[in-house]
């Protein structure tokens, strides 16, 4: 298994940008792909971007394209998730995962996951 830990949430402005950055160790992180899932109060956990162990592939979720993008650098055994454009609605915790699969997009395709970093976005 690979343990994962996200980092880079906070408070922004609408309109504004963040960075959130999950640190893998264990196992060699460059074998699994990765994807970021959100959940705001009271809601599911959604579905924001995926990408492949080797960065070829990747996903988004419809409410996020052309705002959001997901990359990693598996030297640093670090992936990232750049979200620009943020709204409101971008309020929720933020979770890194990774999975065995070629790529995934639901949940409970994923093995492992971090415990989360917290994204508002103020109005």
């Amino acid at each position: 298994q690979v343990q994962l830990v996200e980092s880079g949430g906070g408070l922004v402005q609408a309109g504004g940008s963040l960075r959130l950055s999950c640190a893998a160790s264990g196992r060699s992180f460059s074998t699994y792909a990765m994807g970021w899932f959100r959940q705001a109060p009271g809601k599911e956990r959604e579905f924001v971007a995926g990408l492949s162990s080797n960065g070829a592939r990747t996903s988004y979720a419809d409410s996020v394209k052309g705002r959001f993008t997901i990359s990693r650098d598996n030297a640093k055994n670090t992936g990232y998730l750049q979200m620009n454009s943020l709204k409101p609605e971008d309020t929720a915790v933020y979770y890194c995962a990774a999975t065995n699969m070629p790529i995934a997009t639901k949940w409970s395709d994923f093995h492992s996951w971090g415990q989360g970093t917290q994204v508002t976005v103020s109005s």
